[in-house]
């Protein structure tokens, strides 16, 4: 079971960071450079765009964040 947390919290990690590069980068890299297709980097390309479209829509039609007002850390170096 603690594995699978490692494994989880890397993946969240993993996905926090890295959906920009892949985003924006796998187009760049296959279109501006020519590399060949590629099924996985594909997947996860349209994995990284639903994540991109699942923040947008969070933070501009919800207008959510995704901590508690108590608990972000911002708020509590204001007061």
């Amino acid at each position: 079971m603690k594995v699978l947390k490692e494994i989880y919290g890397v993946g969240i990690l993993f996905f926090y960071y890295m959906k920009y590069i892949i985003l924006f980068g796998w187009p760049l890299l296959r279109y501006g450079l020519e590399y060949k297709d590629n099924i996985i980097l594909n997947v996860l390309w349209v994995f990284c765009l639903i994540l991109m479209i699942k923040d947008l829509i969070y933070k501009f039609v919800l207008k959510k964040s995704y901590c508690d007002e108590g608990s972000c850390s911002h708020s509590t170096r204001e007061k």
